[in-house]
């Protein structure tokens, strides 16, 4: 929401006006030098939006305020150019109202369009969001990152390295916008206090991997050529599309990462395909190239790709992870009741490359159970087993 500032306006008196962190309000307006304000500025607070409201007859600013549950002076920030003591019937004005309610219906078949148009409407209503592009899919689809928080501990979570597995965008995105909202109302989540968090850490998402290959599960094969006669040929004709694991080019992005690539490769397929085809060198293609060269440019302190399904967490690779991993996933099975499993028979993924290049924590967290793609219906319940580890992976 914009606000204007009026003569003797402060961030600080703005922060008490709205019950809104300070810090929010400044990493809303990273533009705006804080300690100087000038008549006139327009400054964003976070958490609201402004809507438009028709003068009735007898309603006097104050009474507005009254009913609404708020300052005057509030009404009078939203509204620069309003004169109080000549409102008419029928004139529109602005008042302040407080996103309270999810921005995000997770509960749909999630792809890329809808993904996106859920950004940039939380990106509007909190605008201490950054939201940078990492990159593009081989069809040309930009691939956000979301980052928030201002602290010194970088984790990162990305969801959707898999097409069929999908349903862990809505899931991450979800977390992200209860946590918006904890922050914005100065509500716990579990009891936890968040707004410690967003000090202590600075949390980057990338919330769809593997955009193309979504939009091949949830809309069938993309109408132009020469994509939509491979992919169906690849796919063996068919135009179920349920079972695919890749990207547009049949490359399995999580088999991409150069942590004995050689060895995935020599016992998978050879061929572009539905699923395990590493391709023909790591990082070939430009999905897994934009997430190692964002992790290489951010240097996260731990990581954490979530995929679906088994209810398992993957944390170890070739002995190589640190002590510290092992408490980590001893805290996020405690939370989640997921079976923590340290070593599996599986190369070139993104956390083994991790933990390999970095000797830190990595983690693949399996959610929810059944076959690929998981339904709808699991959403809640995946979720509550989920939510702890999102904040595990914030506070331990």
């Amino acid at each position: 929401m914009d606000i204007f500032v009026r003569p003797g306006d402060s961030v600080w008196y703005f922060s008490q006006l709205f019950q809104m962190p300070l810090q929010l309000i400044i990493d809303s307006n990273r533009n705006i030098n804080p300690l100087i304000l000038t008549v006139g500025q327009q400054i964003q607070i976070p958490g609201f939006v402004a809507v438009n409201y028709e003068i009735l007859t007898g309603d006097s600013l104050w009474l507005i305020a009254q009913r609404q549950n708020l300052s005057l002076y509030t009404l009078l920030l939203v509204n620069p150019n309003l004169e109080p003591n000549r409102l008419q019937v029928g004139q529109m004005i602005k008042i302040p109202q407080r996103i309270t309610w999810r921005l995000i219906n997770g509960k749909q078949n999630y792809d890329y369009d809808i993904m996106m148009n859920d950004i940039r409407r939380l990106l509007a209503v909190y605008p201490f969001l950054q939201i940078p592009s990492i990159g593009n899919s081989v069809l040309r689809r930009e691939i956000p990152e979301i980052v928030i928080g201002s602290g010194t501990k970088r984790v990162h979570y990305n969801a959707s390295f898999h097409a069929n597995e999908w349903i862990t965008t809505p899931i991450i995105l979800t977390f992200l916008n209860d946590y918006l909202l904890s922050l914005t109302n100065h509500t716990p989540i579990r009891g936890l206090s968040t707004f410690p968090l967003y000090q202590q850490t600075t949390l980057s998402i990338v919330p769809m991997v593997n955009p193309d290959g979504v939009n091949l599960v949830l809309n069938g094969p993309p109408a132009n050529e020469p994509w939509r006669s491979k992919v169906v040929e690849w796919n063996n004709g068919s135009l179920d599309f349920s079972g695919w694991k890749a990207n547009i080019n049949g490359v399995d992005l999580n088999d991409q990462f150069p942590a004995n690539w050689d060895l995935e490769r020599a016992r998978n397929p050879k061929n572009p395909g539905p699923r395990d085809y590493g391709g023909e060198s790591p990082l070939s293609e430009p999905e897994a190239i934009a997430m190692a060269e964002l992790t290489r440019r951010r240097d996260f302190t731990r990581v954490l790709a979530f995929h679906t399904q088994g209810e398992v967490i993957y944390w170890g690779y070739e002995n190589l992870e640190p002590p510290e991993s092992k408490v980590l996933v001893n805290e996020f099975s405690r939370v989640s009741g997921y079976e923590p499993v340290q070593t599996i028979d599986s190369y070139a993924g993104y956390k083994d490359w991790f933990i390999q290049e970095w000797r830190r924590p990595g983690f693949t967290v399996e959610l929810g159970s059944g076959i690929n793609p998981l339904p709808l219906d699991q959403f809640d319940e995946i979720y509550q087993e989920t939510l702890g580890i999102f904040l595990a992976g914030l506070y331990v």
